[in-house]
């Protein structure tokens, strides 16, 4: 600033050298304002510098104050951090304890389940077994229980006033009156005294009929044989052979049962009762198909 003072009185003194008197008076006049302009303009700069030398003492204070704060909040943070890992280090080192305790227990659960599971399978195979036995019991129960009808006598003859006829008729009016006690007795007095007559059979049928009712059906399946067996085949022989498939199926022979459905089917193809063996053996999950060539039943 200054040597531009200098160059710039150098230049007005040179000009006045070489000016005349009027335009020299005129010269030093401009002169004048020029140097009070320039004071003027100095008096702003000055002013400009002090504002900002002012402006920038604020700012270095708020910066300064906020380098302060910074450091602060960092130590705070620091402060803060340190807290929450010691206390996560500490609720982990009181709950590991109680985990470790706990995953002991639910192994230990697990095998203490897994031996009751043993003993409960171990059970339900006993029970199986006793299942079994008591079927078996009962069956033998039941055939001992089971009346065979007494042999004919050739010697003893029918009570004095009793026919074939009206015995046969009261024995079925009581079975489809729901007599069936009253029934059989009559049934079997009626084969005891009229076992060769053409409704023999038919008797012999209803026996196994009226046993089958009463849930007897060990007694059941040896009247039904008696139809099979003791009789040339007749028109109870269908329906015997049929009964005597569902009394062994009520009584869990099942196996036998289909075999006997099958061979209702091959004997009897065109029959009422055919149809019906058929749909047991689907019931039982059997193929329907004819039985194994064999003799035919009488």
């Amino acid at each position: 600033m200054q040597a531009y003072r200098l160059s710039f009185l150098m230049v007005l003194a040179f000009l006045l050298a070489a000016a005349t008197p009027a335009s020299a008076q005129k010269e030093r006049d401009m002169i004048r304002d020029l140097q009070r302009d320039v004071a003027l303009l100095q008096d702003n700069v000055r002013m400009l510098n002090t504002k900002f030398d002012e402006k920038i003492a604020v700012l270095t204070t708020l910066l300064q104050q906020a380098l302060d704060e910074a450091k602060s909040a960092n130590r705070s943070v620091a402060v803060l951090d340190s807290r929450i890992r010691d206390s996560v280090k500490e609720q982990q080192s009181m709950i590991s304890a109680p985990v470790a305790g706990l995953s002991g227990k639910v192994d230990q659960l697990s095998s203490d389940f897994a031996g009751v599971r043993e003993t409960v399978n171990d059970g339900n195979s006993r029970i199986s077994k006793l299942q079994a036995q008591l079927t078996d019991i009962q069956n033998a129960i039941r055939t001992l229980k089971t009346e065979v009808p007494p042999p004919a006598s050739p010697q003893s003859g029918p009570p004095q006033g009793v026919s074939a006829q009206k015995l046969y008729e009261d024995a079925m009016r009581d079975k489809q009156g729901g007599n069936l006690d009253l029934a059989l007795d009559q049934f079997r007095q009626y084969l005891t005294h009229f076992h060769s007559t053409d409704l023999a059979p038919n008797a012999q049928f209803y026996v196994g009929e009226i046993m089958y009712y009463k849930q007897d059906y060990e007694g059941a399946i040896q009247a039904f044989d008696l139809v099979l067996d003791k009789y040339e085949e007749n028109n109870k022989s269908p329906d015997a052979l049929y009964m005597k498939g569902m009394a062994l199926f009520k009584s869990e022979r099942k196996s036998q049962a289909g075999q006997v459905f099958a061979e209702v089917i091959k004997q009897y193809p065109t029959s009422e009762v055919a149809t019906k063996a058929k749909g047991m053996r689907r019931a039982l999950g059997l193929p329907v198909t004819a039985a194994p060539a064999g003799k035919k039943r009488k």
